[in-house]
C-alpha cells in the first residue's frame, strides 16, 4: 500500500489444510483498511485458483480492537479445523502493532518508530 491510500491490506495469514474430500486447501485471512476509516476483516478459500471477492468479508467496523478479535478468532477456528485434518497449523495472531505499522504510514507517509 502505497502512502496516502485510502485502503489496503494490512496484515495476513494463511492455514493450510484439507478440504471435506481431502484435498488440499488453502484459507487466507487479512485485515484491510477501507475508505471511511472502516477495517475489514476477510477470508477466502483457495484464493490462488480466483480472485477474492467483496463477498468474502467477514465483518466491518470502526473500531481496529474488533478487527482484532474478529480476526484472530477466525484463525483460531481455522487453524483448530486444521489440526483436527492432521495439519500442524501453528501460525501466529494478529497482533495490534502490525497493522499500527502501516497505518502510521498511511497517515503520515513514513515508517513507524
Amino acid at each position: 500500500m502505497k502512502a496516502g491510500s485510502p485502503s489496503g491490506r494490512f496484515a495476513e495469514r494463511v492455514v493450510e489444510g484439507l478440504d471435506d474430500a481431502g484435498q488440499e486447501e488453502r484459507v487466507v485471512i487479512w485485515i484491510e483498511r477501507r475508505p471511511g476509516a472502516l477495517w475489514t476483516v476477510g477470508r477466502s478459500v483457495n484464493p490462488h485458483l480466483r480472485d477474492a471477492g467483496p463477498d468474502e468479508a467477514l465483518w466491518q467496523g470502526y473500531e481496529l480492537d474488533d478487527a482484532l478479535e474478529v480476526a484472530n478468532a477466525t484463525l483460531e477456528d481455522d487453524c483448530t479445523v486444521a489440526e483436527r485434518d492432521g495439519r500442524a497449523a501453528r501460525v501466529r495472531p494478529f497482533s495490534r502493532e502490525e497493522l499500527l505499522a502501516p497505518l502510521e504510514r498511511l497517515f503520515f507517509g513514513h515508517p513507524a518508530r
